[in-house]
């Protein structure tokens, strides 16, 4: 015989309401206490601009209406070599070599859109595409015809689509640690990387995220990057922090993930790079596989490897004067075959 279920349903008393509210209540004031815990308001721009800025900074407004922070130092009469940071970072990543390779090359660096003290900008275009169109922007205004282009992480894969579509412009390309097409990258396992990557996926977060203290996101997510290096001392990590709470800057870099979600993967054919192509790798990369290293190299006609053990994904802040000096060897190896 079948049991109603009015027939075995207590009913819920006055007190026991009571409680239910109650917990409600306080679940609420939780929430908001957490919230209120965790806001951070944004650092002004002339503020971070003054502190992160220095002789050799320059911005300029493009085409597009964006400012753009850059820099151009190194020996200018010698071959130009063009550096794009990845994401979350910002030029400062190269001053190592900007100090140890500046003699005898002339290198240009720039903070991407969303990043450094370029930041938020009008109409709020933080594709790829729009990434190319910057880089291409600037090296014109610079009047670089041809140049080497360097790339780590997103900016290695800025760098590499950027090739494919002005490949009369670029002489070579050295990538860091590069994200690589969609169809094939094997990033590395969940559990190990920062937890920043996946919170910038959620929508929940994407919500609230422009206005929440990313000390304790970016804290560990850094230390991670680097490999737990000596580099990623406090003053670094505290430079990726406040470059994040400059005006703006953490919903554009929301506005970024939101629109690599959204963004459709172009059909790419990397072996018709036949350019000279070096790919290096920190074998400790939490970020991407090093196995991504390898499928660059059986891919691209014309690359050569360099894996570095026990680091990880920014070999040039990580080991400075050791990388450096493997681009520098790749740099003269261009010139001597441009000779035969």
């Amino acid at each position: 015989m079948a049991i109603g279920y009015a027939a075995i349903a207590h009913p819920v008393s006055s007190s026991d309401m009571k409680i239910m509210k109650l917990l409600v209540v306080l679940l609420i004031l939780i929430s908001g206490a957490a919230v209120l815990f965790l806001f951070e308001d944004d650092i002004p721009k002339d503020v971070i601009d003054a502190e992160y800025s220095n002789h050799s900074s320059q911005f300029i407004t493009l085409e597009n209406q964006s400012t753009i922070h850059f820099r151009d130092e190194g020996n200018r009469s010698g071959e130009p070599v063009v550096l794009i940071h990845g994401f979350g970072a910002s030029l400062h990543t190269w001053t190592p070599w900007v100090k140890l390779l500046g003699d005898e090359f002339r290198i240009v660096t720039l903070d991407l859109p969303a990043f450094g003290l370029t930041g938020a900008i009008p109409g709020n275009d933080y594709t790829t595409s729009g990434y190319i169109d910057t880089v291409n922007m600037l090296v014109d205004h610079l009047g670089l015809s041809s140049f080497t282009l360097v790339g780590n992480s997103m900016g290695g894969y800025v760098s590499w689509q950027y090739a494919l579509k002005h490949p009369g412009r670029v002489r070579a390309l050295i990538l860091i640690g590069s994200s690589g097409p969609g169809d094939w990258q094997k990033v590395t396992d969940e559990d190990t990387r920062p937890l920043i990557f996946t919170l910038l996926t959620k929508p929940w977060f994407q919500f609230i995220g422009g206005k929440l203290d990313p000390w304790y996101l970016i804290s560990p997510a850094v230390k991670s990057a680097y490999n737990h290096s000596p580099a990623a001392d406090q003053e670094l990590i505290l430079r990726y922090y406040q470059l994040s709470l400059r005006e703006g800057t953490r919903e554009a870099i929301i506005h970024r993930s939101v629109q690599i979600g959204q963004a459709t993967e172009p059909t790419v054919n990397l072996s018709s790079l036949t350019l000279p192509v070096l790919v290096m790798w920190g074998r400790e990369d939490a970020l991407i596989d090093v196995e991504t290293a390898l499928r660059f190299d059986k891919v691209l006609p014309n690359s050569s490897v360099i894996i570095y053990d026990d680091v990880g994904h920014i070999p040039m802040e990580e080991i400075p004067e050791r990388s450096a000096a493997d681009v520098r060897e790749f740099m003269l190896s261009l010139n001597t075959q441009a000779i035969k």
